[in-house]
């Protein structure tokens, strides 16, 4: 027998014997082929092997779970596909305005002329150009806070802006805190560094200071990362009285805030946590979402004693920005592009959060009127893994609750819904499926 099918049968077992459970995620294929000392294409073939015997399910950028459930009636309700349709990724979350296309392809024409072109291909500096940092800083702006254009850095997206800043404030084995459900790539970055994440609680204001102040009491915190404004996964904004706490409570602390932005621009007012800590917020934001995620460029305004050092942090991780992104940015912010691709995106983020108030009217869901996500807490007896599971096997993919816990032993019963990547027709099948689903399980008393 091939020594890739031997491999699988022993993962067949592993799900056979409940060692490896209904909608638990496999490693990535490459981690796999490290843990078993095997090349990474037979990793494939083992991973395509399991999907062939039609126990995992797997989508591109997605993961690959377990399918298999139980023997009886309650474990075949829980993967009984339904009928045959185009997959559906709620899991995806870029946002994509209706003909943004023609508007973005005007702006860009210019810049293939061979002479500008030659310019827009050179390399580029943490610190941008300065019209670069002119066109960032107006996007930026809200009613009470303007950032100064010299407080602009730059990098290839905001991703690599969260990395860069926390590189910058955080020495390995440093400890960052952040909301109690956060950014799954946060997660990611602080492994990467050797930062341990320290779990805050919060309440419907937003994160709680005395939280802060006590984890900060147990041990020091070397930052603080939150996401204020449309939070992700929960949607929640903080208030502004919360705000203007933290705000207070930081400079007592003296306690650097790496504030990440990047779903701001969904709502039309509200200043955010550096307009009351300027001299220890860094914000972060970006163009993946208010423009397009195949072209983009991260924002950077930090404190202005700490332009060097996060400059330095990007020169050295790589973390620069393309210049062509730049270019690009700085035309379409003063053609008014980017103006008018966000008004079109509020607009559909509102569409989109109608249907997701009729297909799901009577569940618990937690989301804002303009977001693009929403968070759902599920039915008992459902359990995030379960149910992510039973919405892949219907060929629908979410984001499970888990993925966002910073805690361990907090695993909420919930999933995150990604709003904007599907067309609305396949939204709607999608959720109004994924409903049906949940309802049918919830009344099954039987348990997962």
């Amino acid at each position: 027998m091939s020594d890739y099918r031997r491999i699988a049968d022993r993962i067949a077992d592993d799900i056979a014997t409940g060692r490896l459970r209904p909608g638990q995620r496999l490693p990535p294929q490459r981690a796999f082929a490290r843990r078993r000392g095997i090349a990474p294409s037979t990793a494939g073939r083992v991973y395509g092997e399991l999907v062939r015997r039609g126990l995992v399910v797997g989508e591109v950028g997605r993961g690959t779970f377990v399918r298999a459930a139980p023997d009886g009636p309650a474990g075949q309700a829980l993967i009984e596909p339904g009928p045959a349709a185009t997959p559906v990724n709620l899991e995806l979350n870029y946002p994509s305005a209706p003909g943004q296309p023609e508007l973005l392809a005007p702006v860009l024409a210019p810049l293939l002329r061979p002479d500008v072109l030659a310019e827009a291909l050179l390399p580029a500096a943490a610190t941008g150009t300065e019209a670069a940092r002119e066109a960032a800083a107006t996007l930026l702006i809200t009613p009470g806070w303007r950032p100064a254009p010299e407080r602009l850095l730059f990098t290839g997206n905001a991703r690599q802006a969260i990395a860069a800043v926390l590189a910058s404030l955080v020495r390995p084995g440093g400890r960052v805190g952040v909301e109690q459900l956060t950014y799954p790539l946060v997660k990611e970055i602080a492994a990467r560094l050797g930062i341990t994440l320290v779990p805050l609680a919060g309440d419907a204001s937003g994160l709680l200071p005395e939280a802060v102040a006590a984890a900060h009491r147990s041990a020091p915190l070397s930052a603080l990362y939150v996401q204020p404004t449309l939070h992700n996964p929960t949607s929640l904004t903080t208030t502004r009285p919360r705000l203007l706490q933290l705000a207070q409570l930081v400079h007592d602390l003296n306690l650097p805030v790496v504030e990440d932005r990047i779903w701001s621009f969904l709502r039309e007012s509200g200043d955010p946590l550096a307009a009351y800590a300027p001299a220890l917020t860094h914000v972060v934001d970006g163009l993946s979402k208010r423009v397009a995620p195949g072209l983009t460029a991260g924002f950077l305004v930090v404190p202005p004693h700490r332009v060097a050092a996060v400059a330095r942090a990007v020169r050295s991780g790589g973390w620069s920005a393309g210049r062509f992104a730049l270019e690009a940015a700085v035309r379409w912010a003063g053609e008014g592009t980017v103006a008018r691709l966000v008004a079109a995106k509020r607009a559909d983020a509102a569409r989109r959060q109608r249907i997701l108030a009729e297909e799901l009217a009577g569940f618990t869901v937690r989301s804002d009127p303009g977001a693009y996500f929403a968070w759902w807490e599920l039915p008992a007896p459902w359990r995030a893994d379960t149910f992510t599971a039973a919405a892949a096997a219907h060929g629908i993919a979410v984001t499970p609750g888990p993925a966002f816990a910073v805690a361990p032993g907090h695993t909420p019963d919930a999933v995150r819904l990604g709003l904007a990547s599907a067309p609305e027709p396949d939204l709607r099948r999608a959720l109004r499926t994924l409903a049906h689903v949940a309802a049918r399980r919830a009344g099954d008393r039987t348990g997962p």
